[in-house]
């Protein structure tokens, strides 16, 4: 008998917008994984802290390496899929043994997260089940309060690693837009929203659902200020907002 391996989102932070699912096999899982800095306990960590059994093991697995290195160079590929490789081998050990092991992944697992690179590599030699989460661009769209998208609107979803030209062009031909993994790389996305005509319309979410949580436009946003990695953008494609919300409000 081998184990089960779970991936399970624990959603955007908010501990009570975590699945009854998710939190039952946080509860019983006798190994938990979580990705994290060296020495951190993480945000899924932080968010499933009060779940977990007393004796459960906990699998640290801290990244090698986060903004030291160029996302595109070799050196980081290099360093990153060692990683993952590893990670893997550390959770096939137990699997092996007939332990069952949960997979911490903020948000939903199958969406931007490091648990597909887990999934990837054991999904054919083990059973797995992925427990779907609340994405952080959702807590954001709600914290915003405003329609992201309706009828016949093309929402588009676009990492802030991009380059800036190809931003600006996905941008001026999105009907709604989703800009994730800012931090760093927001005054690209301010010159390639500004490039494309549509930073008046862009919002700006920080930490959406967690402390500390914001809400502003971004060209409100003081443009010295570093931003943190749980920080999204919101283009809304329902132009006539200020209807829906009267219509919502009847």
């Amino acid at each position: 008998m081998t184990g089960r391996l779970y991936g399970v989102g624990t959603g955007p932070g908010d501990p009570e917008l975590m699945t009854l699912k998710a939190a039952r096999l946080i509860r019983e899982a006798p190994v938990v994984a979580r990705f994290c800095k060296a020495g951190r306990l993480g945000n899924a960590g932080t968010t499933v802290a009060g779940l977990m059994r007393a004796d459960v093991v906990v699998e640290e697995l801290a990244y090698p390496v986060t903004t030291e290195l160029p996302l595109h160079s070799d050196a980081y590929r290099s360093r990153i899929t060692a990683f993952y490789e590893e990670s893997a081998a550390r959770i096939a050990t137990h699997l092996a043994a007939g332990r069952d092991v949960v997979v911490l992944s903020e948000g939903d697992p199958l969406f931007y997260g490091s648990y597909m690179h887990l999934h990837r590599r054991l999904a054919g030699r083990f059973p797995v089940e992925v427990v779907p989460g609340v994405t952080g661009m959702a807590a954001c769209w709600a914290a915003a309060g405003v329609p992201i998208a309706q009828g016949d609107d093309v929402l588009c979803v676009l990492p802030g690693t991009l380059g800036e030209d190809a931003l600006a062009e996905r941008l001026a031909g999105a009907d709604a837009a989703v800009i994730m993994k800012v931090g760093g790389n927001l005054p690209k996305i301010r010159r390639a929203l500004a490039r494309a005509g549509r930073l008046d319309d862009a919002l700006y979410v920080e930490r959406g659902s967690q402390p500390g949580q914001k809400v502003m436009t971004l060209a409100e946003r003081d443009a010295d200020l570093p931003a943190p990695y749980f920080s999204i953008i919101l283009l809304p494609g329902w132009q006539d907002v200020a209807l829906a919300q009267a219509e919502a409000a009847e």
